[in-house]
């Protein structure tokens, strides 16, 4: 393996460890932040600046991990054949599918009686492994055309609505389904964008071909990541496409920015996608040569991404249930039987939920270190694939 390939491989785990570690603290504030009196941590009448960004800068995890798991099967497609690579991702897939519909639901709610199942970010991401599995056939230049009809096109069906409809809302629309009286499926992640970006990923998966030097990379990912924040700032501007919600100014120049800066993530409008793609694409236009040990430290949890996922999920949620019992409200109030995270007057100033963040992380470190350690002596094993 050549160095460049090795710098490469380095710059794509630590942009994934990167958003993973983001990703942890979206999910720390969700069971220890006390947002009491405030109903929408993103409507900038109600919050502050600092609680604000603790929800925004989370927003780039979710595209940029799909985005990097379409490189990473291109990557894999090397040493496999293209009906050997559609196999692997439609297994693959349907694991996700079914983990995210059993423990990783549980992991959220902790109810046994699973009043709520989420169709969230890992049922998106293993829809998406199957939808590719089929699209790896095609000409590489249709792989493109799909995938930006796909992000630029789907918000003309922001319009579009099929009451009572389960497929349009698996395919388009964030609903709650009731099933009976006390149960429902949440359809958090509508899977049309999110095809469509884990396809890009695919596609940009070419632009590390060994025929495809480093300098011409940086060069193509800087003019595109560049391009595309330019378009998110013209389009967000105009308010006249690219998000249901336009943005509005207000009284203060910081509750002006809050609203530039709201864009739709359910399902992902093209402006997230713009805003949050851009980034990613000029960080890995520019990361592919840094070392050290910080470099070495994120790197660990984007090489282990799943195993970590499920990991800092059920440490959050055992670390909540202790927190809430050793401070008086009763370890019961962290079993969640509403899609609606409701921990009444249970929480911490936001200081205290980045200190329980890094904790948490630092914790996670040793075992994502092991198992990453265990996946490279143990390449043979099968199953390693799928974690």
């Amino acid at each position: 393996m050549t160095d460049l390939n090795k710098n490469r491989i380095e710059s794509i785990d630590l942009l994934k460890g990167l958003v993973m570690v983001v990703m942890a603290l979206d999910h720390t504030r969700d069971y220890f932040y006390n947002s009491v009196g405030v109903l929408d941590i993103t409507d900038p009448a109600q919050a502050t600046l600092v609680v604000y960004f603790t929800r925004w800068v989370t927003h780039f995890c979710a595209p940029t991990f799909s985005f990097l798991a379409g490189i990473s099967a291109f990557m894999s497609g090397k040493r496999k054949t293209k009906a050997e690579l559609s196999t692997f991702l439609i297994k693959r897939g349907l694991w996700l599918v079914f983990l995210e519909l059993t423990i990783i639901t549980f992991a959220w709610y902790f109810d046994v009686q699973f009043r709520n199942v989420d169709m969230a970010v890992i049922w998106c991401l293993g829809i998406s492994m199957i939808f590719l599995a089929g699209f790896i056939h095609l000409p590489k230049n249709a792989i493109l055309v799909i995938s930006c009809i796909l992000i630029f096109g789907h918000n003309l069906l922001d319009t579009v609505h099929f009451d009572g409809s389960v497929w349009w809302s698996v395919l388009h629309e964030f609903t709650t389904v009731k099933l009976s009286a006390k149960h429902q499926i949440n359809i958090v992640y509508p899977i049309i964008p999110w095809i469509g970006v884990m396809a890009l990923g695919y596609y940009f998966g070419n632009f590390y071909a060994s025929s495809f030097g480093n300098h011409r990379r940086k060069k193509l990912f800087n003019t595109i990541g560049f391009s595309a924040l330019l378009l998110f700032v013209l389009l967000r501007w105009s308010n006249l496409y690219g998000d249901p919600q336009p943005w509005k100014s207000y009284e203060t120049a910081a509750q002006t920015l809050m609203s530039f800066l709201n864009v739709n993530k359910y399902p992902p409008s093209l402006l997230y996608l713009l805003v949050t793609l851009s980034v990613a694409l000029l960080f890995l236009a520019n990361s592919e040569k840094w070392k050290g040990k910080l470099v070495e430290f994120f790197s660990v949890f984007g090489r282990v991404p799943f195993f970590y996922y499920i990991m800092h999920l059920y440490l959050i949620r055992v670390l909540s249930f202790i927190t809430a019992e050793l401070t008086g409200h009763g370890w019961e109030l962290m079993v969640q039987t509403s899609f609606d995270i409701n921990l009444k007057d249970f929480g911490f100033n936001l200081g205290v939920v980045y200190l329980i963040w890094m904790g948490i992380v630092l914790m996670l470190y040793p075992l994502c270190k092991k198992f990453d350690a265990y996946k490279k002596k143990h390449k043979e094993k099968w199953w390693l694939g799928y974690l």
